[in-house]
């Protein structure tokens, strides 16, 4: 449109139709004339504003999600972090517990025995160059070890010092072939000596030949003189099979150690022995038997047997 002297004029018209009308509108309120165009606009234009923001809510949506993740992400992390920890510290308790009570069971063992210990963290368990059983412990020369001391556990003998460094030190087990160990029988006092047989039960070879074992009886060290390698009275193991070896001069039986050589953990070097053999004092207390189940009784006779038995005679 060309700015003309007419074009000026409608413009003019135009605006002042446009304030006459929004000025009836306003005074009208909810009786304007104008609800009824306004009303139709809407039924043409409304399908058209719920389309578009159908269209745009899943993409506004996303894009809060899109800035929410983060924070989203992060909460998740720090709960995984959390949960992490949470496990750590339980595992910590549980072991902290487990150690307490082989502490507990270890100097059980040396008061019932009188023996003087240092108590030992096993660092390192496996073979040495030779394929020997061994384990390290973390004491050594500096808290007094020496080789040919003997070493304990909560439930028995373990093994011998055969190497000392100043802070750790190397252990013979007695599960090791090349291992020995005097022993004496609980009760009849019957001595042999063990021999390692790796994952087998020890090899005891008693020197009476007609030793009266059976299985079950348990063994102690014999004790070494000058109580190096063995002190006396530390528990062995147990008869597990009596060989059948006629004729021969010793007898020999198989006997399972007390001391689990696969799961060591807490052990005790005795630095000074007991002033006097323990004998069989540090065997824990034999388990009683258990009871025979009671044999059944007969049922009794019901009267009508009865009165069948008396007819028949």
């Amino acid at each position: 449109m060309r700015d003309t002297r007419e074009s000026r004029l409608l413009l003019i018209l135009l605006v002042a139709v446009a304030f006459a009308l929004i000025t009836v509108d306003i005074r009208g309120g909810d009786d304007s004339p104008l609800n009824g165009p306004r009303s139709a606009a809407a039924s043409v234009f409304g399908p058209v504003e719920s389309g578009v923001s159908g269209l745009v809510r899943p993409i506004a949506d996303g894009l809060h999600s899109l800035r929410d993740s983060g924070s989203q992400g992060d909460r998740i992390r720090a709960l995984e972090q959390q949960n992490q920890l949470l496990k750590q510290q339980l595992t910590s308790s549980d072991e902290v517990k487990g150690r307490n009570g082989e502490m507990t069971k270890l100097l059980g063992e040396a008061g019932a025995g009188q023996y003087t210990i240092k108590a030992a963290q096993v660092v390192a368990i496996g073979a040495s160059q030779d394929f020997s059983w061994t384990i390290t412990i973390d004491i050594g020369s500096n808290e007094g070890i020496q080789r040919d001391m003997t070493v304990i556990d909560g439930d028995g003998l373990v093994g011998r010092v055969t190497t000392v460094a100043p802070t750790t030190s190397t252990v013979l087990l007695a599960d090791d072939p090349r291992f020995t160990v005097g022993t004496r029988m609980e009760g009849s006092g019957e001595v042999g000596f063990a021999t390692g047989e790796g994952d087998a039960p020890m090899r005891v070879e008693l020197l009476n030949g007609h030793a009266n074992v059976k299985v079950g009886d348990r063994l102690v060290s014999f004790g070494s003189e000058d109580d190096k390698p063995f002190v006396p009275g530390v528990p062995v193991g147990r008869v597990t099979q009596i060989v059948n070896t006629p004729g021969e001069l010793t007898k020999t039986v198989l006997v399972q150690p007390f001391v689990s050589f696969t799961t060591l953990d807490l052990v005790g070097v005795v630095v000074q022995p007991p002033a006097t053999d323990p004998r069989y004092a540090v065997l824990p207390p034999k388990q009683a038997p258990p009871a025979p189940a009671p044999t059944p009784s007969a049922p009794a006779p019901s009267a009508t047997t009865s009165a069948h038995a008396g007819k028949k005679n």
